[in-house]
């Protein structure tokens, strides 16, 4: 029994492990603990916003970001650390088995929402220009042919989902190319062996209380606050990490 527990740990902690090391800044606040293992006594915390919560505005309200960092992503958080602490304590197989669910959906909810706050930034009118002389502005031409074509292939692309998931432009650490791909939930990059660069949030959640019902408009302004130093950033340590 003692062995199942152990594998299961292992799994999801790799799982975890690989998404947020996949980031520069990874993907949480310094002060936060990625040691995964329930006796190391320490639990995952909620890392603050890069910015005050109006910053968004008027891509995305305070309002809606109070509740999206303050209770969602704080309940991923929870629900994570509330998993942790029942794996470790789990005494039967089935025990184990029954916490899967919670580790896999709470682990990813806590990635990508730690992931998606340093990847915007105040809005800025034209700011796919802001790609020019970055290292990610070659690769973007050389993949999809300019910044502009990779944001309309991620609106398609994010439009098409249907019920909740997220859109992530990513690299592809075995073809060292980038890539647009989709994924529903929580599930990330990292379980599908790529590495995050761009998240779009399509939750409800996310855009509900600003667009309404009118998802196209939310992702159309999303461009406006997309952070690309720090797409950038994670796309250089993704490359050299890859090399190593």
């Amino acid at each position: 029994m003692h062995l199942s527990l152990s594998k299961v740990a292992f799994t999801f902690a790799s799982t975890a492990i690989l998404a947020l090391s996949s980031s520069t800044h990874c993907a949480a606040s310094s002060e936060e603990s990625f040691n995964i293992t329930p006796s190391a006594g320490k639990n995952y915390t909620l890392p603050p916003l890069p910015y005050a919560y109006n910053a968004l505005e008027p891509v995305i309200s305070e309002q809606i970001m109070k509740l999206h960092h303050d209770k969602h992503h704080k309940a991923y958080v929870d629900g994570l650390n509330t998993a942790l602490t029942g794996l470790s304590n789990a005494k039967d197989a089935d025990t184990i088995a029954s916490l899967q669910s919670a580790l896999h959906f709470n682990s990813g909810g806590h990635i990508n929402h730690s992931i998606f706050w340093k990847n915007m930034r105040a809005p800025r009118e034209d700011n796919n220009k802001s790609t020019n002389g970055l290292k990610i502005d070659k690769a973007i031409k050389e993949q999809f042919g300019s910044t502009d074509k990779l944001t309309k292939l991620m609106q398609t692309r994010v439009l098409a989902i249907q019920g909740s998931g997220w859109c992530w432009l990513v690299l592809d650490p075995a073809t060292q190319k980038l890539d647009v791909i989709t994924l529903p939930n929580q599930d990330t990059p990292g379980m599908v062996n790529k590495v995050p660069l761009l998240g779009i949030d399509i939750w409800e959640h996310a855009f509900y209380l600003d667009y309404l019902n009118v998802k196209a408009d939310y992702v159309t302004n999303f461009w406006k606050v997309v952070n690309w130093d720090d797409v950038n950033q994670r796309y250089e340590n993704a490359v050299s990490k890859s090399k190593n």
